[in-house]
């Protein structure tokens, strides 16, 4: 299984709680207008690597993981298996998308990693939304749900 990552920020503290491994992948049709990380909406963009390859960069940082992009949603089979393989080393699962949590609880295919995470930080960026004093979100319809075994813990 590959994937098509844009990078990979080792030790970064904005994309969830403590130091993390940030995975960006390709791809996003969302196009948030505003959108801080543009480049990302190619499918194309940045380069292919294995699910091995990912979870070797993991453990040797030993840091909980976060998902962004892109829109990692876009491809739910591979990320539910790197999410799945992220949690089997001991390392909580963080997932940025666009959609939103009914959009994904909706969807069998967008729901697929959802046994997997953690946490997910749901909804479009909205520029007229945006606020830079909430933590790891850029708007404020954004929310973070924490998940209890693939369901929100609310």
């Amino acid at each position: 299984m590959t994937y098509r990552i844009l990078d990979i920020v080792r030790g970064t503290t904005v994309d969830g709680p403590g130091f993390r491994t940030a995975i960006y992948f390709a791809g996003c049709l969302h196009a948030c207008p505003g959108c801080h990380n543009p480049q990302s909406w190619d499918f194309e963009g940045g380069m292919e690597m294995t699910l091995d390859e990912l979870i070797a960069i993991i453990e040797e940082e030993d840091f909980d993981v976060t998902l962004s992009g892109g829109d990692p949603l876009y491809h739910p089979e591979e990320i539910a298996a790197l999410a799945k393989a992220i949690k089997a080393t001991g390392h909580k699962v963080w997932l940025y998308t666009g959609f939103t949590i009914e959009e994904i609880r909706a969807s069998k295919e967008l729901s697929k990693p959802l046994p997997y995470l953690d946490a997910i930080v749901d909804g479009p960026y909205i520029a007229s939304l945006r606020d830079p004093d909430l933590p790891f979100r850029g708007s404020s319809n954004q929310r973070i749900i924490i998940m209890e075994n693939g369901h929100p813990d609310r």
